[in-house]
């Protein structure tokens, strides 16, 4: 690897990691910062996944399917897994994994009470940076659940900064720099920074174990690993991953890099009231009682499945110590004489210093040429979160429905609960989360935005994703896509033709194998769409919550059919963009095969049925110009959901542009689309046309360019939907103006909530009605793009309403593009707004360049709110960076197909 050049040598790793000939991939930050409290772990009857697995339980039970810990590395199994331990000396536990609130604890849901962030990462993990803030005082463990149990829903929540905890600056910044000499040699360098005004001490312990696989009664996983010391390094044996070695800096004395070691096995005494355990006698929490309590309970035998290397730190003020970690594989061709000769220090800061460059050098060449220092800080930390994200997931649902061979078989309830139509999900795969903390499970609708995101750095780990969720191991027989752990069963908005043809053009527009393979397992999951969500066959879509949460007066998905019918109007539009979509792939796979001709022709009747449904309906109110769901009781009665919200706007995201310029001969896809517009004049109206330099211009739309401009003058209003951050999830008219309906004898109230939610509709963990969310805006933007490929130059609107000024489609979608952005960069008070709400994090210098991606943000402010790690799809703002201004990247535009003659 030396012989790289540093500009190239990150690209060079992810062509061999593409083309196999060096597997970079295998080893990353695949661990996730939660696995109590998950669907998976939890084996109760009543199907409570918080209280069947607390966080209490978490330092000595064995997890049954995947790890969780700080700063965890592992390979593509994660057979074994490498992350970090601390303990500042006075905390009841030691800290191998983020504190926070269960769903039923917090005032407005699960909500994680630490501060970490993911500073820098490359696409083969050949360079990471892991950085949190560990204070040196108590953890207020108690406070914090007891205070936000007393808070109502309408009070903010209370955070760790709240305590005073981080007064006076005491507390630790622990920084982890990962790596990679090669594929499988990894370097750890652990940077501790005393920030307090006082001398103190703290515990350092880097962390190798190996996840659990022999205890649950399988004669096809491998026999129990054994991890043991030998001549001064921690030695790993395991039949399918071979030998590990883990070698620290330091004597091997106590305090410096002195070996510890337990077993990866519950402590049966304590979570089950059992005399003694019966798994180990030094069970999981071992190295955690020996270092809190000084209790025997690490094995003097130096041998177990769990290890540490203890270091013991103690720093005066403003001082920083670095300790130095390194992993190797047996395979590597330099691992003997890194077993025998220990740490290199110079060569080891070597490598991590000339990673870090080429980290460096690969973010410079992707930052777009006029990004400001903080714009080009906000890209590389959103794609470094994106990354931190992967994590391994494993969940076989039959397993876990039916119990193992060596476990006593789970309440036959559970089924009943969630899942029990699933069996055949078989997971076993690293997968894009929106959160490692909060949402530790793949998302199928997120996924697509991840993806989208992600290609512009890793197009082949995009694709494979997506064309993962369309496995036969994740995919319903039916042809329904797995929605999230919680309930497969849910319903997500059709998002995935989306980001095919995104990361299909973003990879450069050629691999049309991948294209056609989505393509063929699409076409199963838009049947299964029109078969199950068009309950009266008239192209009007239901579809219950639809990602949406809580956006709609009632839960859109228990509408009981005795009581009614919600036709939705984001559903319908959701299916419009669908078939846009399809029709696009199936135009593009007709240049090279013809047979994918009347498949194209197919979605493009789809689409004008479902446009002309949806505009011919009372979907469409004329006189308000806005998109509403439409109820139709049961009594005869219909019923309009007057809410201004983006379940009105999705219409207008289903859009595609073409021109015919580069026009292939497709005369039986021209010959019937013609034929059936001559035949069905009605539906002439979503195809719109004008001619331009030379070329004829062809837009089809859901919803017309003169009622658009009808729309975004509701959109476009700061009194309205426009915040100065962003489209808001509800117009801000509703503070005023709460919209309520009867329904079933109840009265359910919609009113504009512009930060968290007061209710606890879908957990109340997050909201809809009034924040700023990154993925409907990001569409927004870019039908905003197509609209303006189409219109004439002197076509503007007034942005914002009342201003004055007038802009074309393209300059509002780049306004809007930079209100985003905004959010993560200092505003003209030196505060960035998503969290200006605390000093020390907008101000300090210590904390003020770390950024959070929030799940949404304030209607109001800006300031951030929910999942406080959602480099899922809130890492879209790095998309945005690199599009603003860019119709190419923003990438929906078609094959050019169509012809004059329509």
């Amino acid at each position: 690897m030396s012989t790289m050049a540093i500009d190239d040598a990150e690209k060079q790793r992810l062509s061999e990691a593409n083309d196999g000939s060096v597997a970079w991939r295998d080893w990353g930050p695949y661990v996730a910062e939660r696995a109590w409290g998950s669907v998976r772990e939890d084996y109760s009857a009543d199907g409570d996944a918080w209280v069947s697995f607390p966080h209490d339980h978490a330092r000595s039970r064995t997890y049954r399917w995947n790890e969780d810990g700080m700063a965890g590395f592992c390979d593509l199994d994660q057979k074994w897994c490498l992350g970090l331990a601390l303990h500042n000396g006075v905390d009841p536990i030691l800290k191998e994994r983020m504190f926070g609130l269960t769903g039923p604890q917090g005032n407005h849901g699960e909500d994680v009470k630490e501060y970490w962030w993911y500073l820098d990462g490359t696409p083969t993990h050949s360079f990471n940076t892991w950085r949190y803030h560990y204070p040196q005082a108590e953890f207020p463990y108690n406070d914090l659940i007891e205070t936000n149990a007393n808070r109502s829903k309408t009070e903010q929540e209370y955070e760790l900064v709240d305590t005073g905890i981080f007064d006076d600056s005491r507390y630790w910044v622990v920084t982890v720099d990962y790596a990679k000499q090669g594929a499988h040699d990894l370097l750890m360098q652990i940077t501790v920074e005393n920030a307090g005004p006082d001398a103190a001490t703290i515990d350092v312990l880097p962390t190798l174990w190996y996840r659990n696989t022999w205890s649950w009664g399988y004669s096809d996983e491998d026999p129990k690993p054994a991890l043991t010391w030998e001549d001064g390094r921690v030695v790993g044996r395991q039949a399918s991953t071979g030998t590990l070695y883990l070698q620290g800096e330091g004597s091997g004395e106590p305090g410096a890099g002195h070996p510890l070691f337990c077993d990866n096995e519950t402590n049966t005494a304590r979570i089950y009231g059992e005399t003694a355990s019966e798994l180990s006698a030094y069970p999981k929490d071992g190295i955690n009682d020996f270092i809190v309590n000084g209790a025997p309970t690490v094995n003097p035998e130096l041998a177990g499945t769990k290890a540490a290397l203890h270091y013991s730190l103690t720093l005066q003020p403003g001082e920083t110590r670095v300790i130095r970690v390194r992993l190797t594989g047996e395979d590597d061709a330099e691992f003997e004489a890194a077993a025998e000769n220990g740490i290199d220090i110079s060569a080891f800061d070597g490598v991590v210093e000339r990673r870090h460059r080429e980290a460096d050098a690969f973010y410079a060449e992707l930052t777009p040429e006029g990004a400001s220092a903080d714009e080009a800080r906000v890209l590389r930390q959103a794609f470094a979160g994106l990354l931190w994200s992967k994590q391994f997931f494993h969940f076989n649902v039959q397993k876990w429905l039916d119990g193992d061979p060596a476990t006593p078989p789970p309440p036959p309830e559970r089924a009943k609960i969630r899942n029990g139509s699933w069996r055949h999900l078989d997971a076993h795969d690293v997968i894009l989360m929106p959160d490692p903390w909060e949402y530790p499970w793949f998302a199928a609708w997120d996924l697509a935005f991840h993806c989208v995101t992600l290609a512009h750095i890793d197009p082949e780990f995009a694709k494979a994703q997506l064309i993962l969720m369309l496995r036969e191991w994740y995919m319903h027989p039916s042809g329904q896509l797995p929605a999230y752990e919680w309930n497969f069963s849910d319903v997500n908005p059709p998002t995935h033709a989306w980001a095919a043809l995104h990361v299909f053009l973003l990879d450069g527009g050629t691999d049309y194998s991948f294209l056609a393979r989505v393509f063929h397992k699409l076409l199963m999951n838009f049947t299964w769409w029109t078969n199950n969500k068009d309950h009266g066959d008239n192209n009007l879509f239901e579809g219950g919550f639809m990602g949406l949460d809580n956006i709609a007066p009632l839960d859109r998905s228990k509408l009981p059919l005795e009581v009614g019918i919600l036709e939705q109007a984001d559903s319908t539009a959701w299916m419009a963009m669908y078939a846009l979509d399809l029709l696009n792939i199936a135009l593009r796979l007709a240049g090279n095969e013809r047979s994918y001709e009347d498949v194209a022709t197919k979605f493009i009747e789809h689409f004008l049925q479902i446009a002309n449904s949806a505009n011919a309906t009372g979907m469409w109110d004329e006189e308000d110009a806005f998109f509403y769901d439409m109820l139709h009781l049961a009594d005869g009665r219909d019923v309009p959901m007057k809410v201004r919200s983006l379940v009105g706007l999705v219409p207008v995201v289903a859009s595609l542009v073409f021109d015919n310029t580069e026009f292939v001969a497709l005369p039986e896809f021209r010959d019937r689309v013609i034929w059936f517009l001559s035949n069905h004049p009605e539906m002439r109206p979503s195809l719109h046309m004008h001619d331009q330099d030379g070329k004829r211009i062809f837009l089809l739309a859901l919803v017309s360019p003169d009622r658009l401009k009808r729309i975004l003058a509701k959109v476009f209003n700061e009194q309205g939907m426009l915040s100065d951050h962003g489209i808001r999830g509800i117009s801000a008219y509703h503070k005023d103006h709460p919209f309520s309906v009867e329904v079933n004898g109840l009265e359910a109230v919609v009113d504009y909530e512009p930060a968290e939610s007061t209710s606890g509709l879908f957990g109340g963990n997050s909201n809809w009605r009034g924040p700023v969310w990154f993925p409907l805006n990001v569409l927004f933007v870019e039908a905003l793009r197509n609209y303006g490929a189409t219109g004439s130059p002197t076509t503007r609107v007034e942005f914002p309403l009342g201003s004055g000024t007038f802009l074309t489609f393209d300059e509002a979608a780049d306004q809007l593009s930079g209100r985003l952005i905004s959010l993560f960069t200092p505003g003209a008070d030196g505060r960035r707004p998503s969290d200006a709400r605390y000093d020390l994090l907008s101000t300090d210098p210590r904390w003020r360049d770390n950024i959070f991606f929030y799940e949404y943000f304030d209607g109001d402010t800006g300031q951030g709110l929910g999942a406080s790690h959602q480099t899922g799809w809130t890492a879209l703002v790095a998309h945005l960076i690199l599009t603003r201004g860019d119709r190419a990247g923003g990438g929906r535009a078609a094959n050019e197909v169509v012809p004059d003659g329509i």
